[in-house]
């Protein structure tokens, strides 16, 4: 089966998880293309949707672009992964209330939908002639056990930068939704840890200057994604303070063994007591980094974790890609 997937564009190591769905469906005999949406690749595929069975869309972007295949005949699954509460955070309410019936749109017209919040299942259901529940998938074995050279490179990067002892450890955007400077301040609070923080973003120099400021602060940018298993399991604690109970980073932190904070909020339904909770700021977040510590290499978070990896979440989407494309 040819499906080609319109997701985000976003940089290649930022939110890999359509690509690593993407790979197990490949793995099990589809052929999936894989395509940032802009104007030039929407363009792209249309001229080639005669080459494809199914096409993915994943909201915002992918989902949008989407309705114009659907239009001209190609069956259309959409792929809705994050809320629209995320979207009404972060921008004017007029471009949020367009976005929200645009999204409704194509509900409507795709042949299915799946996504990922259940404070989402009303919209969806309403306006989708048929819909699953899925999830955001992880990489359990890559991050549980990652090779050996992975590890000691990570490990010799850290050494090169003076990290040693305790290690706090942040993996993401750096922008001002995820709280990075309430983790920033935590650090100062943190004597005895080092805050390792991965990542780009906005405020990538209030990072690198905390770093020249303090000597438990080191930021080492962008990494490679297959490289970020090793950076984990040279860490202690793995921190995540947005609101958010699907990051895709705690899951991760979790395979890996690490203790983890998570921002105080929807969260708590979802992991109880396998992780510890603050809120944003300094003092708090240090008080949770250190309970964390005490909770690392849990072994029943890590088997609550391993129903989530990606074999699992694609078999999901390859029975309906089937069904999608039967019905087509």
């Amino acid at each position: 089966m040819r499906v080609c997937w319109l997701t985000p564009d976003k940089p290649e190591h930022i939110s890999v998880g359509r690509r690593r769905i993407a790979d197990c469906l490949e793995a099990d005999g589809f052929d999936v293309t894989l395509r940032g949406t802009t104007p030039a690749t929407l363009r792209e595929t249309l001229g080639e949707r005669s080459r494809y069975d199914v096409v993915v869309g994943t909201t915002r972007s992918g989902a949008l672009a989407g309705l114009t295949t659907r239009a001209l005949g190609t069956p259309l699954v959409v792929d809705h992964v994050d809320p629209i509460r995320q979207f009404e955070t972060t921008h004017p309410r007029w471009l949020a209330t367009g976005v929200r019936l645009a999204e409704n749109v194509a509900f409507r017209v795709a042949d299915h939908v799946l996504y990922v919040y259940e404070e989402e299942a009303r919209r969806v259901r309403r306006y989708a002639r048929a819909a699953t529940k899925t999830d955001l998938g992880v990489s359990f074995e890559r991050f549980a056990d990652p090779p050996a050279d992975v590890v000691e490179r990570a490990r010799s990067r850290l050494a090169e930068a003076g990290v040693e002892g305790n290690v706090l450890v942040y993996v993401g955007g750096l922008e001002p939704i995820y709280h990075v400077e309430a983790m920033l301040d935590a650090a100062r609070h943190l004597d005895d840890w080092t805050f390792v923080v991965l990542g780009a973003g906005s405020l990538e120099s209030t990072v690198e200057r905390a770093a020249r400021e303090h000597e438990n602060v080191v930021f080492l940018g962008t990494v490679d994604h297959a490289a970020v298993p090793g950076y984990l399991h040279a860490a202690d604690v793995g921190v995540s303070l947005v609101d958010d109970p699907h990051t895709l980073k705690v899951l991760e932190y979790g395979a890996a063994g690490l203790g983890v904070v998570q921002a105080r909020g929807r969260a708590e339904e979802r992991f109880g007591e396998h992780v510890a909770y603050a809120d944003p700021t300094g003092p708090d977040v240090a008080r949770a980094v250190r309970e964390a510590g005490e909770r690392a290499d849990s072994a029943a978070f890590r088997a609550f974790v391993e129903q989530f990896d990606y074999e699992r979440v694609a078999a999901t989407y390859g029975k309906v890609l089937e069904a999608v494309a039967r019905s087509g």
